[in-house]
């Protein structure tokens, strides 16, 4: 099931959702391998599968595997480095930073899309996930490779609707 007919699915008082759903699929801003990789990245960032179901539906077809598996794998290390480094942020000790995080991240390194979309799949599953440390590491990476903010801005757009998608569709 596409997207769109999954957010169909949501009551009226989440017609929001829905019309920035309806936006954000009609927006060129990002093109469209980037969007469809950051929707695939954020449906499963989400953790709900119905919506990782229609994501991967929505994407069949339209993704090379590596863009799709850089944007499952983005998902995947974020659900980890966000707890981590949320914790290593918001604690009172600062010795937690000065520690080696013993946390395999090869991905990071050999995810072979292009630096700049696998950090806006990145940051915008950590928007989700609420990790300040590792938006802020995001953002200046992605700024430092000439990212332009309306396209960060963009990108964690996407990631609070599929997540608010993902909230309400689990209560029906």
């Amino acid at each position: 099931m596409p997207l769109k007919t999954f957010a169909d699915a949501l009551p009226d008082y989440a017609k929001d959702l829905r019309l920035n759903l309806s936006s954000i699929l009609n927006d060129q801003l990002l093109g469209e391998e980037r969007k469809l990789g950051l929707l695939l990245t954020c449906a499963h960032g989400s953790g709900y599968k119905p919506l990782v179901d229609a994501a991967e539906a929505e994407a069949d077809g339209k993704l090379s595997e590596q863009i799709a598996n850089a944007a499952r794998g983005a998902a995947a290390l974020m659900a980890m480095n966000n707890v981590y480094y949320r914790f290593v942020h918001l604690v009172a000790n600062p010795e937690y930073g000065t520690m080696p995080a013993k946390l395999r991240m090869n991905l990071i390194g050999s995810h072979g899309i292009a630096k700049e979309d696998f950090e806006l799949f990145s940051i915008a599953v950590s928007a989700m996930n609420g990790c300040g440390m590792c938006m802020e590491s995001h953002e200046r990476v992605l700024l430092q490779h000439g990212v332009k903010p309306e396209t960060i801005q963009s990108a964690v757009r996407i990631g609070a609707v599929l997540k608010a998608i993902a909230t309400v569709h689990a209560t029906l």
